[in-house]
């Protein structure tokens, strides 16, 4: 990856989330100060390894793509929806993002941004809450509504959130590591910024009690495809995706967790 020689000396912030340092430069002083209170605990002294310039338009629309839309094209990769237009050249170490004044834009760049770089390196994001339980980490996937945010609000006082929302998994040689991020969920709050070994892999499903069962691995890539973060359109990278799946169920166990709204979930947790 490319080093930016003068990225010490240009305005703005560095946010490092799983060991990827991205500068974001903004000249706007009060958004500036927004993102700064944000990304706090993930906010960085290490040198760059791409660079972002944030432009700020005012509150509309800056594409005419309401869904998120991202696209390879002639060594550059463009990023757009409704609130943001982004181009990045991964080879120079430098993007621009035209976004609207709001933390979420350029929130959803920087989740884009890293899909494609754990895409090359055979980790991804995923719908996941995930929390630190004796020096491992324990995941719990699922769509909107499937339960990410209340197992993260009844986790023990044991337990360190790394995210009630975007889990952020690396392949570690034959291992698999889960970061914190501050990707959040309804709980507003950013996860630790720490790393730990992924124990196990819950897919969660409300229910009248609290059980698991093992999946095998072709049920639990399928399920699992499903709830990971990807979007751009092209078939090389879905591929890199679909086979780090593939990779990751065969080393760390899945389970179906059904599970009641009750603490004592965690019970059958670590």
């Amino acid at each position: 990856m490319p080093e930016l020689a003068s990225a010490a000396a240009r305005a703005g912030l560095v946010i490092e989330v799983g060991g990827l340092p991205i500068r974001l430069c903004v000249d706007d002083p009060s958004f500036l100060n927004q993102l700064k209170s944000y990304y706090d605990s993930f906010i960085s002294s290490s040198r760059p390894l791409f660079e972002f310039e944030v432009d700020l338009a005012a509150p509309g629309r800056i594409s005419p793509e309401q869904d998120v839309h991202v696209q390879w094209d002639s060594g550059r990769w463009t990023m757009r929806r409704g609130d943001f237009h982004a181009d990045w050249d991964p080879a120079a170490g430098q993007g621009r993002i035209r976004q609207t004044p709001n933390r979420y834009s350029v929130d959803a760049v920087l989740r884009i941004v890293h899909t494609l770089l754990l895409a090359k390196e055979g980790g991804f994001l995923l719908h996941a809450s995930s929390g630190v339980r004796n020096g491992h980490a324990f995941l719990f996937s699922g769509v909107s509504g499937a339960g990410k945010t209340t197992i993260a609000r009844l986790a023990p006082p044991d337990v360190t959130l790394l995210t009630d929302e975007i889990s952020y998994i690396t392949r570690q040689g034959e291992s698999y590591s889960a970061f914190g991020t501050p990707f959040a969920g309804d709980l507003q709050k950013a996860g630790a910024n720490l790393k730990a070994p992924i124990a196990a892999l819950y897919l969660l499903t409300k229910g009248d009690k609290n059980e698991m069962e093992p999946l095998d691995e072709m049920t639990a890539a399928r399920e699992l495809m499903r709830n990971i973060l990807f979007f751009a359109e092209d078939p090389e990278m879905v591929k890199l995706v679909f086979e780090s799946t593939c990779d990751f169920v065969g080393r760390v166990p899945v389970h179906r967790l059904t599970f009641m709204p009750d603490a004592r979930v965690w019970e059958l947790v670590g």
